[in-house]
């Protein structure tokens, strides 16, 4: 997420003080209750937002497609076979040219270097919608979820799998919100250590807790949820079956939660590869929280295009 008039203020989670984020989650909430009562807050009013997607989404795009609707602006969806960034037309020109046109550009990207640049050369906001470095709005949804399933402050978060993009921007939001939260990985699979090193010292100024662990029997024992993704993300294909043999014992499965606590809470940010990271069972148990947590990401979307844009 970033700022448009001085983005590399605002370029991830870490970026964000805590007191913006806290707003920002109390917000989400708010407009979940408004959207119950089925009461329209169209606080983005005549504003055009751009969705530029260079990978397959469906949580990502629907949610945004509909957040932006539903705020009162109007979304316009471009494929990037369209633009051929830095192919048909440079960067540069096609960052202004949107800029002129819309209001604030949500792009789902694989490289993050293409966000930072976008961010840099135009002069609108521009909304991480998911990097192969980093997922800040995955974060921003979990920590609601985290918020109205439990004690945001209290509970134990226990990541278990790969050390990906998920798993950086769950440091950074835990991190700023003083969050205790276990990462467990195999070693060579270890988040940034420059995300990792940041996390510590936010942990320890917020008055959180950031553990690594590496034994996924131990990570769980005390556990308030469990969350996993994919072994494999995209662009990782050719790696997916070392993948699974490295990360066999990091399944989320029902012999894995007999050692947590009975009252565990399963997170999932989708799409989930049932039988691989995950298993059905547990998947669609009553501990399940996953289709919760993806319904946040319509909220804390909606809360983050009004906090960079209403009034703008």
């Amino acid at each position: 997420m970033s700022g448009g008039s001085n983005p590399k203020d605002f370029i991830s989670i870490a970026d964000w003080p805590r007191d913006a984020i806290e707003r920002m989650l109390a917000r989400a909430h708010e407009l979940k209750e408004l959207r119950k009562r089925r009461e329209c807050f169209r606080s983005l009013e005549g504003r055009s937002i751009l969705l530029y997607f260079e990978k397959p989404s469906l949580r990502t795009l629907v949610s945004f497609e509909v957040g932006v609707a539903e705020l009162g602006a109007h979304p316009v969806y471009l494929p990037p076979t369209q633009v051929k960034i830095g192919e048909r037309e440079s960067l540069e020109d096609v960052a202004r040219n949107l800029s002129r046109w819309c209001h604030a550009i949500v792009a789902r990207t694989y490289e993050h270097q293409l966000v930072l640049d976008l961010a840099r050369e135009g002069t609108v906001p521009v909304i991480n919608a998911l990097t192969d470095y980093l997922h800040p709005c995955q974060a921003m949804a979990d920590a609601l979820t985290v918020a109205e399933f439990g004690d945001r402050g209290r509970d134990r978060v226990v990541y278990v799998g790969d050390g990906n993009n998920v798993a950086h921007s769950l440091i950074h939001i835990a991190g700023r919100l003083g969050m205790r939260l276990t990462v467990c990985t195999p070693r060579d699979y270890r988040p940034d250590p420059r995300v990792l090193s940041w996390g510590a010292e936010m942990a320890r100024r917020e008055g959180g807790d950031l553990r690594l662990e590496s034994d996924p029997q131990t990570a769980v024992k005390d556990a308030a949820f469990v969350y996993t993704d994919v072994w494999t993300s995209m662009g990782q294909e050719a790696e997916a079956e070392e993948r699974r043999r490295v990360f066999a014992s990091y399944q989320v499965n029902m012999s894995l939660l007999s050692a947590a606590p009975s009252d565990v809470r399963i997170l999932h940010c989708g799409p989930a590869h049932r039988g691989e990271e995950i298993t059905a069972e547990v998947l669609e148990s009553p501990r399940s929280l996953v289709v919760d947590q993806a319904e946040n990401r319509l909220h804390a979307q909606k809360a983050i295009l009004e906090a960079l844009l209403a009034g703008a």
